[in-house]
């Protein structure tokens, strides 16, 4: 079975007026893991839907209220109808574990190497990076969005969420 993680990366909070600037995704097969992200012009509804193409089942955190309905806005992709999809934000509420992913980490014990970095730094990397071709900024939003996907396999392991 061919699961994703996938998480991304906005410009604010309004599908509407608002873009996705990275998008990631982690697919485990259980034999050869990959990590992909789609970053800028690369986010296209046909290169995600081939980078997802054989998965069985997305994870993600909040994902049914706020990464899938964004994805369906800016790229008129479905994901939700192409795919099964598990929120891990409703395993935690399951689990008496309330509030956004990082408060869900820490209570957790899940580790972060990046420190302070949150979904409004976020936008601002991305800023920096579009405004000043600022590469440190786009290198650290990048490794931000990564150990987000990342931790969402390690979450879903420490909840014990069963597919299907």
């Amino acid at each position: 079975m061919l699961e994703a993680y996938l998480d991304i990366e906005t410009t604010g909070l309004s599908p509407t007026h608002d873009d996705i600037t990275v998008i990631g995704i982690y697919l485990d097969d259980g034999n050869c893991p990959r990590f992909v992200q789609l970053v800028g012009e690369e986010i296209i509804g046909g290169s995600l839907l081939e980078i997802l193409r054989e998965v069985d089942v997305i994870y993600t955190y909040n994902g049914g209220g706020f990464d899938l309905p964004f994805i369906r806005a800016s790229l008129d992709v479905d994901l939700a109808k192409e795919f099964e999809h598990r929120d891990l934000m409703l395993d935690c509420w399951r689990n008496n574990l309330y509030g956004g992913f990082k408060a869900v980490e820490i209570k957790l014990g899940i580790q972060r190497e990046l420190k302070g970095v949150d979904g409004f730094e976020a936008v601002r990397l991305w800023q920096r990076y579009c405004h000043n071709n600022d590469q440190e900024a786009l290198t650290v939003l990048l490794k931000y969005n990564r150990e987000d996907v990342l931790n969402l396999k390690t979450l879903k392991e420490m909840l014990a969420v069963k597919h299907g």
